[in-house]
């Protein structure tokens, strides 16, 4: 199985469960590993042929920034399913880090993986 990643996407959002947290916009940052098949993109150097990170990037930022949710968990699960079932892609795992909400650690959120490896 071979992986294309995205590291460090950044989105401004609406998230969190407090109610100054519901009027500002905060920062999320995605990290993702997505599995895929390069054999096929490398032998035709076609962007038809390969997992187009760019086009990912562009989707989940688009997504993100019109979203409202309370919870990490929400928001990861949603992206997840975007690029699951928007992509083709088999199996993932997604970091997905809400900066700065705790001011002692560098970073918070959460780590899934879904579809079969």
């Amino acid at each position: 199985m071979d992986i294309v990643f995205i590291r460090g996407l950044q989105a401004e959002t609406v998230i969190g469960i407090y109610d100054w947290e519901r009027s500002i916009r905060q920062t999320v940052e995605l990290d993702l590993e997505m599995a895929a098949d390069v054999g096929r993109a490398a032998a035709s150097e076609r962007i038809e042929d390969a997992l187009d990170y760019k086009a990912v990037s562009k989707r989940l930022v688009g997504f993100i920034e019109e979203s409202r949710f309370q919870l990490v968990e929400t928001l990861a699960e949603r992206c997840a399913a975007i690029v699951l079932e928007e992509f083709g892609v088999p199996w993932l795992r997604l970091t997905l880090n809400k900066v700065g909400a705790v001011s002692a650690a560098r970073d918070v959120g959460v780590i899934i993986e879904r579809g079969r490896r």
